[in-house]
């Protein structure tokens, strides 16, 4: 297998991936440091790409803080848009396959049906309308190319919905979390495997794929999840959409199909409540 180039490399998902590479013994897998991987410019982007020569360049550069986009609007067109592009361009001028992490947010959600990769994208808040776009960039700029929509990612690593929970529910006698909004939680470990199966693979099936854990759960479903496998009491109350609202615009109902890669690649997901309890013994 020839180079690998992870970009992000410092965010959530890079950190997933570097702990699944060094437990697979994969060693020609590189996570440049962000000050010489900047994806907004082309010419660092560059430099890397004559060096390693990767066959693989794997994107986890995003701008995800969702509430936050809709008051920086440049910022985040310029990261999930115009860095997934810089990124594209460099993999076709180099032959290099790009395999590119978008999100279930480019949906409005508002049938509760699974929802496949031809669906059309009609994406409610700022973040996912830069990550359509971004995702139309590759489309238009590369040749070779995996975009793998994911949904609600957590782990050991970063900031997450599972970690804030976690620090709440010792903070906190009571909580009131959201249960009309319906998706599927994926742990990072899961979704970084699934990249290198995919790379593993060698297969050229390129285009959009949806990947998430298996299952399917509300806000207030994971929360008592997390609290059911640990020792946290905390009481946990639903309530609706309009009782939180937030800057950002969600999609009520954002559950995937995964037949799509599941059969083009043979591969098995796990159900998001068996991984979430790897996740908690991990940080435990």
């Amino acid at each position: 297998m020839n180079n690998i180039l992870v970009f992000g490399a410092s965010g959530q998902l890079g950190h997933c991936l570097k702990r699944v590479t060094e437990n697979s013994g994969i060693s020609n897998i590189v996570f440049p440091d962000e000050s010489s991987a900047n994806i907004l410019n082309q010419q660092a982007i560059n430099i890397l790409f004559d060096e390693y020569k990767p066959a693989y360049c794997i994107n986890c550069a995003a701008y995800t803080a969702v509430d936050k986009a809709e008051d920086n609007i440049d910022l985040a067109r310029k990261i999930n848009k115009d860095g997934a592009a810089n990124l594209a361009k460099a993999c076709k001028q180099y032959n290099t396959i790009l395999i590119h992490i978008s999100t279930d947010f480019v949906f409005e959600g508002n049938v509760p049906r699974l929802l496949n990769e031809e669906d059309p994208a009609k994406p409610l808040s700022v973040y996912g309308l830069t990550k359509l776009e971004g995702e139309q960039d590759i489309i238009t700029f590369a040749d070779k190319y995996y975009i793998l929509r994911t949904s609600w990612l957590y782990s050991e690593f970063g900031n997450n919905f599972v970690k804030t929970m976690l620090r709440l529910g010792k903070e906190k006698d009571q909580l009131r979390i959201i249960a009309d909004q319906i998706g599927t939680p994926t742990y990072g470990i899961d979704l970084a495997k699934a990249i290198l199966q995919i790379i593993e693979s060698g297969k050229t099936d390129y285009g959009i794929y949806h990947y998430s854990n298996e299952g399917v759960a509300s806000w207030f479903d994971f929360t008592k999840a997390i609290f059911d496998l640990t020792d946290i009491i905390t009481e946990v109350l639903p309530i609706t959409t309009d009782q939180y609202p937030t800057p950002a615009r969600r999609p009520a109902y954002s559950v995937m199909d995964k037949s799509k890669i599941k059969s083009t690649f043979d591969m098995s997901i796990p159900y998001w409540r068996d991984s979430l309890k790897d996740c908690i013994a991990a940080l435990i």
